[in-house]
Parts: C-alpha cells; sequence; structure tokens
C-alpha cells in the first residue's frame, strides 16, 4: 500500500515554506486541524518523525527533509503532467522542436516565436542546430519534429514530407593574405590541393557524411558551424566555399578575396521538412509561418 500521497507531500511542501500548520492551512484553505492530521497520520504510516514542534512554529527533521527532497520533485512531474495532459487535450503539443542547419541563425526566429508564445497554449519550444546530414537524421530520430532550412535533398527511405524554402548560392573566398589570393587565373585542382580547407563538419552519427568541396588526399581543417569557417578563413587558415550572403560582406570590407575556381559549388537548396505522421497546431502554425516569403534570408547570418 502506497503511504505518500502527493496530497501528504504538497501539505509537507507548504508547512515548510510557510513555517507553521496554520501558515499551511491559509495557503492551502484547509483548518489547521486538517493539517496537523495529515502529518500525523503520514509519520504514523512511515513510522518516522517528521516535524519538531517548537510551540507555533514547525521545523524538519532530517527525515522530513529528505522526503521533501524527493516530494518536490515528485510535485512538480506530477504539475507538469497535468499541464500536458490538459495541452493533448486542446491540441497543442507539449514540446516542439526545431532543427535548423549550422549555416543558420535562430536569431532570425525571434519575431516569430513572440508571436508563437502569444497563441501557443503553452507549448515548450526547443531550438537544435545540425549540420549537413544531420539535420535529417535529427528528424528522423525523432530529436526534432520541424526542419527549418535542412541543406540538400533528404535521404532515400521516405517517412517525411519537404518542401524547398529557398537557394543559397556560394562563393570560394580566401583571405588577402593567403597565397591563393593573388593572380587572376581560374584556379584548378592542383591549385587547391597544395593548401589546407576548411570544412564544416557533419553532425550525422548514422546517415552517410557529406563532405563539400573537398579533394582526395587534400589537408583539412574541420569546424563545427559555418560561423567558424567563415572567421577561419578571413584569419587564412585555409580556403573554401562559403554562402554568398556570408561571404559578401567580407568581401567587400577587404576582409576576404573573391576567386574564381574550375568546379564551382553549385547553389544549395534548403528545405522546410517534417515526419508524414505527425500532426498538432504547434507544427500547423510552424510550418505556416516559415512558408512565407524571405524566410531563409533572415535566417542567414552574414560574416
Amino acid at each position: 500500500m502506497l503511504r505518500i500521497s502527493l496530497d501528504a507531500l504538497q501539505v509537507l511542501d507548504a508547512i515548510d515554506r510557510r513555517g507553521s500548520f496554520a501558515g499551511a492551512a491559509k495557503e492551502l484553505y484547509r483548518v489547521p486541524s486538517t493539517i496537523s492530521y495529515v502529518v500525523s497520520k503520514l509519520e504514523e504510516e512511515l513510522g518516522v518523525q517528521l516535524f519538531e514542534r517548537l510551540g507555533p512554529r514547525v521545523a524538519l527533521t532530517q527525515a522530513g527533509q529528505e522526503l521533501l527532497k524527493e516530494g518536490r520533485y515528485l510535485l512538480k512531474a506530477a504539475q507538469d503532467l497535468e499541464q500536458r495532459v490538459r495541452r493533448v487535450a486542446s491540441g497543442w503539443e507539449t514540446e516542439f522542436a526545431i532543427g535548423m542547419d549550422s549555416m543558420l541563425s535562430a536569431q532570425g526566429l525571434l519575431p516569430d516565436i513572440a508571436e508563437f508564445y502569444a497563441v501557443a497554449d503553452q507549448t515548450r519550444l526547443r531550438i537544435a542546430s545540425e549540420a549537413l546530414s544531420g539535420t535529417w537524421e535529427a528528424l528522423l530520430d525523432r530529436r526534432v519534429d520541424l526542419l527549418v532550412g535542412a541543406a540538400g535533398e533528404g535521404p532515400s527511405g521516405g517517412g517525411y514530407i519537404a518542401e524547398p524554402i529557398g537557394t543559397v548560392p556560394f562563393v570560394f573566398a580566401v583571405a588577402p593574405s593567403h597565397p591563393l589570393a593573388k593572380g587572376k587565373k581560374v584556379l584548378g585542382k592542383a591549385d587547391l590541393r597544395a593548401h589546407r580547407a576548411i570544412a564544416v563538419a557533419d553532425s550525422a552519427r548514422n546517415l552517410p557524411t557529406r563532405t563539400v568541396g573537398m579533394l582526395f588526399g587534400q589537408d583539412a581543417l574541420t569546424v563545427p558551424d559555418m560561423r567558424t569557417k567563415y572567421a577561419y578563413q578571413v584569419a587564412g587558415t585555409g580556403f573554401g566555399f562559403l554562402p554568398e550572403p556570408y561571404a559578401r560582406t567580407g568581401i567587400d570590407a577587404g576582409l576576404l578575396v573573391e576567386r574564381k575556381v574550375e568546379e564551382p559549388k553549385p547553389p544549395e537548396t534548403f528545405y522546410l521538412a517534417w515526419r508524414s505522421d505527425e500532426t498538432g497546431a504547434a507544427l500547423d502554425w510552424w510550418r505556416t509561418r516559415m512558408r512565407a516569403a524571405g524566410v531563409l534570408d533572415r535566417l542567414l547570418v552574414g560574416g
């Protein structure tokens, strides 16, 4: 038989915070005798003393402190469960996770987040960053519910719906101090192979990873995201293709030099994607919002 009820834990919590049975009774809208009975009954059931009576004031014993310490976790979990059940009944997801490619900035979602919280029924929002195939894997593994700006086409096998939301052109750029910055000729593989490339690491754990703009046997420095790649190329640590919106600011400021190459990187298509078996008010809201024109442009961050 379960001796500890959520009601008893709620009473203990109120007594501890208010410092007396009378204070707890006032907070819980009960008479003091009811509070005293709950405590006495619990002490009798457990066979331990939970409070030291100090006149009108009371203090938890060591056993009482341990019970309440763990009991507050149960009270919080029960409160969360109650809220989640109500949210499910309202049609809003308990939590909604958005996955983005690391090339994009979650700061661009600030106006959307503000409007979402104004209409959502207490749905917890989470934003995750992945790179290349890692974004698609996060969706298929159910770590995120919606991809906003997933790079390239998704993996075979289905289970999801994807819509293109825009394309991003790329330019080849190096720092003015880099050896490849000098000259006018179009750079070929032989020119590039002798120098270090800066590459963004694919965050996929199980799906085949993508390698962009790399030559076989070439020295490469792998970094976690596009912002770091940009910074390293500005510092002259290596070369590589950069999203045109990233690179243009640096080129105009003289921090980077754009060079022509024999095999340029084609524009990358970015997708909005979700699992085909998922429904929910938050998913509907974000899908509609992210289909608006110009979303991809404001998620891109310049160097």
